[in-house]
């Protein structure tokens, strides 16, 4: 369910049984460590226990959210009892939203409170190491799916002993296509004794519907769901007892699984928006009702390199038909698709006639795979498109210029440095249009896009595979095709207020909202005058209005109101956020200036950010010491990196893998990652078909990797003929196992056996040295025992293609475990490379730059073959046969 924002709970809850199901949400309190084995993703089993066995006693769940103003604030709480005779541990889960700040945990043991404490991240760390250090498990968030985060945490309880676990977040829900969304998931497996959600949503703007409603509601549970609306408040609750919660009168299954979800909007009478002052803090949300959309002129610049093969392509394509059929009459698009080269539709923009999204519907249909990646160019040729249509008058004087980029890799082709990519883009546009960047898959370098889309007044999304990729890529088209207002100024009195949040933004969509929060130097409202200005369709738009104070006693009087300092909260939290993003550009000293900010506010509020962690204590117990746990925020760069790895153990996919540290792939193209420098170093190498590389060699464990090229079928028209690799040798001769994979099949032989494979299978081999996992038509993991593991990945290409065949990808996992004596073209870098790069001067080619690389006690003139940053010469590398050492 892509574009879901608001408060996400999953709940599932057991005593000593259950299922646990990965999903948006989760409470999960249960007994003993089984429960906790993960695999692979997949639902998680565990096996019914004897009733005699059932020593852990759900009490309570309870799940509070309380949303003033926007502004979510959730508790959730559980009591757990352990009914047995001797101590044991007990496990809590939460699943909240990945843009909510954890602000609070605590858990109550027979009376005793142990509360975490928000510290830096870094003085935080001495206390996670150490953890580490003795064997513990440190960590307490996970990146859960695509929206939400996993906190979970075990304690031991005594014997006849119960525990209160008691979390708290805090989030600003976003106005997305017109509304706002709370949602809960509910899969508690087995009913349990008091079981509660409640909601209260305050909006002093007044409430224009509320709709309450669960997947898993029959007739017999709706009634349950309570949901009383007036003119600016709503509470809803659903609170079934454990005899409504079972699907029969005697059995332990439970009717609720599914989601609870909550919609909601506000009234809009006024232009200028609504402000709300409350304890020296305002904040003002702005979203003017009935304004005319201003025609937008887009460029869709399309990724459809070789790793956009099979379903990404397919639902880019399907996405692409849904999008060109609703655009407006009055926008302008066009289409480029890129790998290697660039291929516009048309050497311009055209307006969306009937008939020309006819053409451009037929023109998408046709874009099929090929090639590698050149992003640089790419948006260069549509930023060019724009500016040229300006500049000849083809293009309405008030409407907005965008670049939408759809891509899954990394640049491979043309200008590879990701920095100067950046600085390219954002001196073509010049401030004068919005690019948005969506990263397909797991393997796509987001901070790339992110930073490049922030720099150019846009964001970046990251468009999950998975059945509904087209519709995620529908639903951010939606969120931005139609824009009321550009260049909206939001202005106060300058000597009534201070420390604002971000108060001009580029554009204002249909269905969203722009706040701003700050603080009052006083409290005079007398003259709290707010101004708006922004550029509509036919004229400037421009309000003004006199602010002034909710009185929250007199419109809440039967509220015992507790949640007064909301307006403070919603400003730190809005100027945290703001203060993050600004630490990912500008300069140093900007940056530096930002994140320093945001961690000292951080710490002020109590807000676990990304620079911040919460530190629990675990009390102590007879088995040991007490032991610190840590509770960090996840970067969006953790989190795809936790997908990578899950993405490689996914039992069958028919998509494109991960990226990884080392890995060659194309034309034969490799690339070496370097995390820790943001950066990439890349090279080819160019042969004729049939040479074999050596590319892993480690001679004290015996390990042998090498490659063998393909070529075209025939020359292709532009007279290139692309190399490949179609054949891999594999060999650890310690172990004894030796494999050779070609496109068609996989020959293994371990401890004298011999087992043939054919892609077409989908199979796994075990055995006590090595064990391999097929996926038909995809991949093939090698894992060697106590050792590398390696990722060997099946291009298919269109049987009928005149000129390319199906190829091998290769890929690197754990290449630390091996020792400093590997080499081989990859595997000389498996322990890192230190290298500095300067004087940055146009080449032979224009498009390709030279440099100086000063590496490895050299100066060298950097060029695109490798030379110089490999050791020694390509030659040096080629053997005489597919299991040869030279």
């Amino acid at each position: 369910m892509s574009g879901l924002q608001g408060v996400g709970l999953l709940l599932l809850l057991w005593g000593s049984a259950g299922l646990l199901l990965p999903g948006r949400g989760a409470l999960v309190v249960s007994r003993g460590h089984e429960a906790l084995q993960e695999t692979r993703g997949a639902a998680i089993s565990l096996q019914k226990r004897s009733t005699t066995e059932a020593t852990v006693e759900v009490h309570s769940v309870k799940v509070d959210c309380t949303v003033t103003s926007r502004f979510a604030h959730t508790v959730t709480t559980s009591k757990a009892l352990n009914k047995a005779n001797f101590s044991q541990e007990i496990f809590f889960e939460v699943e909240l939203p990945k843009t909510a700040f954890i602000v609070n945990f605590s858990m109550e043991i027979d009376g005793e409170v142990y509360v975490g404490e928000v510290k830096e991240k870094e003085k935080a760390k001495k206390q996670y190491d150490q953890a580490v250090s003795s064997g513990r498990t440190a960590g307490l968030v996970k990146a859960s799916g695509r929206t939400m985060e996993k906190f979970s945490v075990s304690v031991n309880v005594a014997a006849e002993s119960n525990v209160t676990f008691v979390l708290t977040y805090e989030e600003l829900l976003q106005r997305k296509l017109g509304q706002y969304e709370i949602l809960t998931r509910l899969k508690p497996k087995q009913p349990v004794h008091e079981f509660q959600i409640v909601a209260n949503i305050y909006e002093p703007q007044g409430l224009s519907f509320v709709d309450a409603h669960a997947t898993f509601l029959s007739n017999e549970l709706l009634p349950l769901v309570e949901k009383t609306v007036t003119d600016n408040k709503a509470h809803i609750s659903f609170s079934p007892t454990m005899d409504q919660q079972r699907k029969c009168p005697d059995c332990d299954g439970t009717l609720i699984d599914g989601d609870f979800i909550i919609k909601y909007d506000v009234k809009r009478a006024q232009s200028l928006g609504d402000v709300q002052i409350v304890n020296g803090y305002f904040v003002h949300f702005f979203a003017p009702p009935d304004l005319p959309r201003v025609p937008k002129n887009v460029v869709f610049v399309i990724d459809k390199s070789g790793s956009m093969r099979g379903t990404k392509m397919i639902q880019t394509r399907e996405a692409m038909l849904a999008i060109l059929e609703d655009i407006d009459e009055e926008d302008h698009f066009a289409l480029i698709q890129f790998d290697d080269r660039i291929e516009p539709w048309r050497e311009s923009l055209s307006k969306a006639t009937k008939e020309n999204v006819a053409e451009g519907m037929d023109y998408v249909r046709n874009i099929s795979d090929r090639g590698g990646t050149n992003i640089n160019d790419a948006v260069l040729r549509g930023v060019d498109m724009l500016i040229k249509d300006r500049q000849q008058k083809n293009l309405p004087e008030r409407s907005v210029d965008m670049i939408i980029l759809l891509t899954d890799g990394m640049p491979y082709n043309g200008e590879i440095h990701l920095p100067t990519i950046q600085t390219n883009v954002h001196s073509a546009m010049g401030g004068n249009m919005s690019m948005f960047c969506l990263g397909f898959g797991n393997d796509v370098d987001y901070s790339f896009l992110d930073v490049m889309s922030k720099q150019n007044k846009g964001v970046a999304r990251r468009i999950f595979e998975g059945s509904d990729a087209a519709l995620q890529l529908q639903g951010f088209y939606q969120e931005v095709a139609n824009p009321l207002l550009s260049e909206v100024d939001l202005r106060y009195p300058d000597n009534a207020v201070d420390s604002l949040t971000t108060n001009h933004y580029t554009q204002l969509y249909n269905g969203s909202e722009i706040v701003v929060a700050g603080r009052l130097m006083d409290n005079d409202l007398d003259n709290f005058i707010v101004e708006v200005f922004g550029q509509g369709f036919e004229e400037d738009f421009t309000v003004q209005g006199q602010a002034s104070a909710v009185d929250w006693d007199m419109m809440y009087p039967d509220e015992e109101y507790i949640f007064g300092d909301f307006t403070e909260r919603l400003w730190a939290y809005l100027t945290i956020q703001q203060l993050l993003e600004q630490s990912k550009t500008g300069s140093p000293e900007d940056k530096a200036n930002a994140t320093a900010k945001a961690l000292h506010m951080s710490l002020e509020y109590s807000f676990v950010t990304t620079l911040t962690s919460m530190v629990v204590t675990k009390p102590e117990t007879e088995d040991g010491p007490d032991s610190p746990l840590i509770a960090d925020k996840l970067t969006e760069e953790q989190r795809q990196q936790t997908e990578r790895v899950a993405y490689l153990h996914r039992p069958s996919i028919n998509a494109y893998p991960a990226s990884h540290t080392y890995l060659v792939d194309g034309d034969p193209h490799f690339l070496i990652e370097l995390p820790d420098r943001h950066d990439a170093l890349c090279f080819n190498i160019d042969d004729k078909p049939g040479t074999i590389f050596n590319l892993v060699r480690e001679p004290t464990q015996g390990i042998l990797v090498n490659g063998q090229t393909i070529g075209d079928k025939k020359i292709p028209p532009d007279g290139k003929i692309n190399t490949y690799f179609g054949r891999f040798g594999i060999v650890h001769h310690i172990l004894g196992v030796r494999l050779e994979v070609s496109t068609e099949d996989i020959s293994v032989l371990q401890d004298d056996k011999l087992v043939q494979l054919l892609w077409s299978d989908t199979a796994s081999v075990t055995g006590p040295n090595m064990d391999l996992f097929l996926t038909k038509d995809h991949s093939l993991t090698v894992s060697l025992k106590d050792s590398v593991k390696f990722v060997i990945l099946l291009h298919k290409v269109w049987e009928k293609h005149p000129y390319h065949q199906d190829y091998l990808g290769f890929y690197t996992l754990d290449s630390h475990l091996l020792p400093p004596t590997v080499h081989g073209l990859l595997g000389q870098f498996y322990h890192g490379i230190e290298y500095e790069v300067s004087d940055l001067r146009p080449g032979e080619v224009t498009e390709k730059p030279d440099a100086t690389m000063y590496v490895k006690g050299q100066e060298l003139n950097v060029t695109s073959n490798g030379t110089g940053l490999i050791d020694g010469d390509a030659t040096d590398y080629v053997v005489s046969g597919l299991f040869k050492r030279d």
